[in-house]
């Protein structure tokens, strides 16, 4: 598969087809919940856009990643919690109304923080210059175009055709787990050569990141008061980050396939820590 294939058709058009199921899920009702439970959504979006690229900064230098790689984590820190959220909340019987707020507003404001996130942290990690910053505009309207647009389409076709779009839901989030698997696979082929290194070095981050933001947002929105529900839902989208926009923003507009690697791995640690989640949620929470 050419290089430019990847990252000029295939990479945007499977990110498009998964950010359209997400779509076809949402309805206005969606943005409106924050009046609904304003301090539970608060929680979750201070934890996911703030809590997220402080923390994953902190394990970086703590565990010495370093250029590329240290870059790449950042990236998939910057980037909002995935439609895969609101599935795994709703397995581990956690608050679906509130996951689906969740990673609709964190995907509307990470549109304008992500360039700034991630030119910090090509100016920290590389300061030699050997990738130019993001021109902030232009990332801001390609994120627009490959993320807010495709949902808005499916919100859309969900008010204009309710019963069409529910009837689609299941397929296309079948075909997104498809392009997403397809994703991944295609960003740790591209490194081959480098993969079991690059896994060594930011296996362990993706690892401390996944389960720390995990703890960090159940157990705080405990002690914030929030129910079980609520604290399990805070905690899946803190934990459960939209991979395949960090693989997309780094080898599409950044156009460097190393920095795609720290998302590929934390998106096949997370799905393993989800099941754990799961598990327990469905163990410990009562559905009330």
């Amino acid at each position: 598969m050419e290089s430019n294939i990847l990252t000029a058709v295939l990479m945007p058009l499977a990110l498009g087809v998964i950010m359209l199921g997400m779509g076809l899920s949402l309805t206005i009702a969606d943005f409106k919940r924050v009046i609904i439970y304003p301090k539970a959504v608060a929680i979750g979006l201070a934890n996911q856009l703030i809590l997220l690229p402080l923390v994953a900064f902190g394990l970086i230098q703590l565990f010495g990643l370093q250029t590329e790689l240290a870059v790449g984590m950042m990236i998939l820190a910057a980037c909002p919690g995935g439609a895969t959220s609101n599935l795994i909340s709703n397995l581990a019987k956690g608050d679906t109304a509130l996951s689906i707020t969740l990673t609709a507003f964190s995907s509307l404001i990470t549109v304008f923080t992500i360039p700034l996130i991630v030119n910090f942290a090509l100016v920290r990690f590389m300061p030699d210059g050997e990738v130019a910053q993001l021109n902030v505009f232009h990332t801001v309207v390609s994120v627009l175009v490959i993320t807010i647009l495709p949902v808005s389409i499916g919100m859309l076709v969900r008010s204009k055709a309710q019963v069409f779009a529910l009837k689609m839901e299941t397929p296309v989030k079948v075909l997104s787990a498809i392009f997403l698997a397809l994703i991944i696979m295609a960003a740790v082929l591209k490194e081959k050569e480098n993969v079991l290194e690059f896994f060594k070095q930011a296996g362990p981050v993706a690892l401390a990141l996944n389960v720390t933001m995990l703890a960090i947002g159940f157990y705080g929105s405990r002690l914030l008061k929030l129910t079980e529900r609520q604290s399990a839902t805070v905690s899946i989208e803190t934990g459960i980050q939209n991979g395949t926009l960090g693989i997309a923003v780094a080898v599409t507009i950044i156009g460097n396939s190393e920095m795609s690697i720290p998302s590929a791995i934390y998106s096949l640690i997370m799905f393993a820590t989800a099941g754990v989640v799961i598990y327990i949620g469905n163990r410990t929470i009562k559905h009330n």
